[in-house]
């Protein structure tokens, strides 16, 4: 059973090396990944999360659907980006017990292969695409607290001392 990899694990700050798709393990990863992404109330999650480094991403921002619909994504390359930038607030599943603001472009663009190995293309904006970027980084070995501003970052780090101690768990926010 896959369980998530909380900061300042070693492993969130690697690059992630390219998978094989169709491999019936990644399929079996994929699904792992999905399941704990849904039980910890998240909108995606990247293998690193749960100690794996391969590049693989589920996503599923549809918060409001009555079914699950979980995109995995394999090999992710963020194409583009566009707009003005915006910044919002972010929680991860690796930093429990936090939220950052984190200024990202509106609208990206992702080529990705599925799990049989077929090219695919998704491109949005809103919640769907900074998650998209979010997750990408994450196989980047970028996290949250990489992401965010110097002064943001040093609140961010700050925090999430406390929520450690506090024994914060993956899926809470502040």
């Amino acid at each position: 059973m896959l369980s998530i990899v909380t900061a300042p694990d070693d492993r969130l700050r690697q690059m992630c090396a390219p998978c094989e798709p169709g491999d019936e393990s990644l399929r079996e990863l994929a699904a792992q990944m999905a399941e704990l992404m849904y039980r910890t109330d998240g909108v995606g999650i990247a293998a690193p999360q749960v100690g794996v480094l391969k590049r693989v991403i589920v996503v599923d921002c549809d918060v409001e659907a009555e079914e699950l619909n979980p995109i995995v994504l394999v090999n992710p390359v963020l194409v583009q980006t566009k707009g003005d930038p915006v910044t919002d607030e972010e929680g991860c599943l690796s930093c429990p017990g936090i939220s950052v603001p984190i200024t990202r472009a509106p609208w990206a663009s992702v080529d990705y292969l599925d799990l049989d190995g077929n090219p695919q293309h998704i491109e949005s904006d809103g919640l769907l695409g900074r998650c998209l970027q979010h997750e990408i980084d994450h196989l980047d070995g970028k996290t949250l607290f990489e992401s965010a501003a110097p002064m943001d970052r040093l609140r961010a780090l700050s925090e999430y001392q406390l929520a450690k101690a506090r024994g914060a768990k993956p899926g809470e926010v502040q």
